[in-house]
């Protein structure tokens, strides 16, 4: 691992400044939303139409996802991340200053900017160091993207009560700067530029979309996050109209799987050097598979309950902990030079295939349905993680790979 001084840009990033960067992409998302209600009385507007500052910015950082990796492969990842970051603040800025909802809407798809944060965090880590303690750093990394969940709307609420929806833009405003000041005096340059142009970037794609390690790992790790995505589109309606839970209440059992998540992560940096990404991410995925697989039992025999419901998500989290670090490291390794490309493209497999299978949850849900249609989805998607990552396994033996 090449020495690291923190503070000296001459040196890659202390793993604190990476841990930073994939936080505050996660806190971009949620911090907002306990105020989603507030800020739809303010701009005179339908909650649905308020309800896409969530989604429009998921589907603006799944395209991101897909540019960004290309471009720092090419340019390097450090002016990238300064990029989106002064993107980021200009865009909170348009946010603040908003009176009109479209406007708002607008501001508020180029704070899509922070993705380069989440994205480049992770092939910052593959370009400094092999693929089994890349696995290891980015479950520290995305550490953070697992506290933040469980943080992010509750200080959003108290911003909230204190200062109206504007208090969370200011406070993004304020840490986004904090995290300008840290990247560009801490985050020196580690792409290895060849001084390729994009065309020869596109000349060497088809090895990497041919590549079915590639596709194996990038799908092991969006189907198995696939999961938590339905989660966040049933669990709400399972809670309120099956469980008959208050919102608060609600609010209290669904960081379950963020406690796993974390849990995870923490394994995933203990681990993956010593066991080996391939078994981390099978270890992972059936972790996932045997909690909702549980919890359908439970159901069928009548005796579900919150505590098991919420409970066993757990395992999902503790599933995704122990995959997407190790995941997202193998596809990030099956092409180094391309690790920028693949991190975004695997993160849009992620983000996208999240998004629709969030959406297909909420459509399977309904009057009479019970929980049982999402836990089948998590289920299903679950086992298609456990298929992905044998695939890769198979394939290493095939091809004489070593694993890893």
């Amino acid at each position: 691992m090449p020495t690291v001084r923190f503070l000296d840009r001459s040196t890659p990033p202390h793993i604190f400044t990476l841990i930073v960067l994939a936080g505050i992409s996660t806190l971009a998302l949620n911090i907002f939303l306990p105020s989603l209600p507030g800020m739809t009385a303010y701009f005179e507007t339908d909650y649905g139409v308020m309800q896409l500052a969530v989604a429009g910015y998921l589907g603006i950082n799944a395209i991101l996802q897909l540019l960004i990796g290309p471009i720092s492969d090419r340019v390097g990842r450090r002016p990238v991340i300064l990029g989106g970051l002064v993107i980021f603040l200009l865009a909170t800025l348009g946010c603040l200053l908003s009176t009109n909802i479209w406007v708002f809407l607008v501001f508020r798809m180029f704070q899509g900017g922070i993705v380069a944060a989440m994205v480049l965090s992770r092939a910052v880590v593959r370009d400094m160091v092999p693929a089994d303690r890349a696995a290891s750093m980015i479950g520290y990394v995305t550490m953070g993207m697992s506290v933040v969940p469980m943080i992010g709307p509750a200080i959003g609420g108290a911003l909230d009560a204190a200062f109206d929806w504007h208090g969370s833009f200011w406070a993004l405003f304020a840490m986004g700067a904090a995290v300008l000041w840290l990247v560009w005096n801490d985050l020196g340059e580690t792409a290895p530029l060849e001084g390729r142009t994009f065309r020869d970037q596109f000349a060497e794609y088809p090895e990497l979309f041919s590549s079915y390690r590639f596709w194996g790992y990038a799908l092991a790790a969006a189907l198995s996050s696939g999961a938590f995505f339905a989660y966040l589109g049933g669990a709400p309606f399972v809670g309120a109209q099956v469980f008959g839970l208050t919102p608060s209440e609600l609010g209290l059992f669904f960081g379950a799987p963020a406690v796993g998540y974390f849990t995870g992560n923490f394994l995933s940096g203990r681990f993956s050097t010593r066991v080996g990404i391939n078994r981390m991410v099978f270890a992972g995925a059936l972790a996932n598979a045997i909690g909702h697989g549980i919890n359908l039992a439970t159901l069928y025999a009548g005796i579900s309950t919150p505590y098991t419901f919420f409970g066993l998500m757990t395992l999902m989290g503790l599933g995704n902990g122990m995959t997407i670090p190790n995941a997202t490291a193998g596809a990030l390794s099956v092409r180094p030079s391309l690790a920028g490309t693949a991190s975004g493209l695997a993160g849009f497999l992620m983000i996208g295939g999240g998004a629709g299978l969030s959406a297909l949850a909420g459509a399977l849900l309904g009057p009479g349905t019970g929980a049982f249609p999402l836990v089948w989805l998590m289920l299903m998607t679950a086992l298609g993680g456990i298929l992905a990552i044998s695939l890769v396994i198979l394939r290493e033996r095939q091809v004489g790979v070593p694993s890893i």
